[in-house]
């Protein structure tokens, strides 16, 4: 994902401390006392015009990112949120631009080019300073959408049911590669993303947080998280059932938030009774994580629901013809 290359975005004193420190070398360059107060002026403004709208340019356009990744972040902190803090950047950049141009203008007529320069500081300062907020909270975002799990454009498996039902021991057991953990601010268990070769082709599983048995209105952020990536990503959804119960829940809600998974997704769904071990269910596909029974079968039936891959006819060349 591209989230990967997201710049760090500094802090409103770093941006000023780094500006001013290039204006004075450029300050240097020029012999005389009021073209260098002028071009302090100017270079103090450009360069802190230039960093902010490389923070900008360093952020995505969120409403081209594809729907799971735009629902993933509108819940982690809003796209509204994101939007109006990067536009507080942007006004920053303008703005700093132009009455930097404007003062170093008038610099140049000034009788006390000196007073116009320290005018010039405490403006830019106060307009770099009113986004402080903005630009803290960016790099806060900046560092969480970092740690996205990388969603591949492959077949993908996503694995539901309660929490402690088995569904990370399932991924594990399946995935040749070792999963990939995201946490995030809510909680320290995150969706966890694992691949499986199948000749040339990639599978990808998505072991989605618990989902709590709830009305919707009363999920917290992960649960949110959790139905996002079933809902946009799954090619086929695994719902695991622990009939034993050690899970903590009831069979009868365990089967409720089936029936409600079932209702938000067109995609296949594969219900499993997990822990065969402990206790075999009459009335689902059954396996065991702990031990491995029945994993290779389950397994078989996912991947049963891939596309079959279309075979290209070989055209015969003109010498093979005759």
């Amino acid at each position: 994902m591209e989230f990967e290359k997201l710049p760090t975005v500094p802090t409103a004193d770093e941006i000023l401390d780094r500006s001013f420190r290039r204006a004075a070398k450029k300050m240097k360059e020029k012999m005389n006392k009021d073209r260098a107060n002028e071009e302090f002026i100017r270079a103090v403004s450009h360069g802190i015009h230039d960093r902010l709208v490389y923070i900008i340019r360093g952020f995505p356009e969120f409403e081209e990112l594809p729907q799971f990744y735009r629902e993933l972040v509108e819940i982690l902190y809003g796209l509204d949120r994101i939007k109006q803090a990067l536009g507080a950047v942007g006004w920053a950049a303008k703005h700093t631009k132009r009455v930097g141009d404007e003062l170093a203008y008038q610099s140049r007529r000034a009788p006390d080019s000196l007073a116009v320069r320290k005018r010039a500081v405490a403006r830019l300062a106060s307009m770099v300073h009113q986004i402080k907020r903005d630009l803290l909270f960016l790099n806060e975002v900046r560092n969480v959408l970092r740690t996205l799990p990388h969603i591949d454009d492959a077949f993908t498996v996503v694995i539901a049911g309660y929490p402690n039902v088995g569904k990370s021991s399932f991924i594990r057991r399946v995935s040749t590669a070792t999963p990939e953990i995201a946490s995030y601010p809510f909680t320290t268990k995150g969706i966890i993303v694992g691949h499986r070769a199948e000749g040339r082709q990639r599978v990808q599983f998505v072991d989605t947080p618990g989902i709590l048995d709830r009305p919707a209105d009363e999920r917290n952020a992960i649960e949110r998280q959790a139905l996002s990536a079933i809902m946009n990503v799954a090619n086929v959804v695994l719902f695991i059932i622990d009939p034993s119960e050690h899970c903590g829940y009831p069979i009868e809600v365990q089967r409720h938030l089936l029936d409600e998974v079932a209702g938000l997704v067109s995609v296949p769904i594969v219900a499993v009774a997990n822990k065969s071990d402990i206790v075999r269910s009459d009335r689902d596909l059954t396996m065991s994580t702990e031990t491995g029974d029945g994993v290779s079968e389950i397994l078989e039936r996912l991947l049963s629901y891939r596309p079959v891959p279309i075979k290209r006819t070989k055209v015969p060349t003109r010498e093979q013809n005759q």
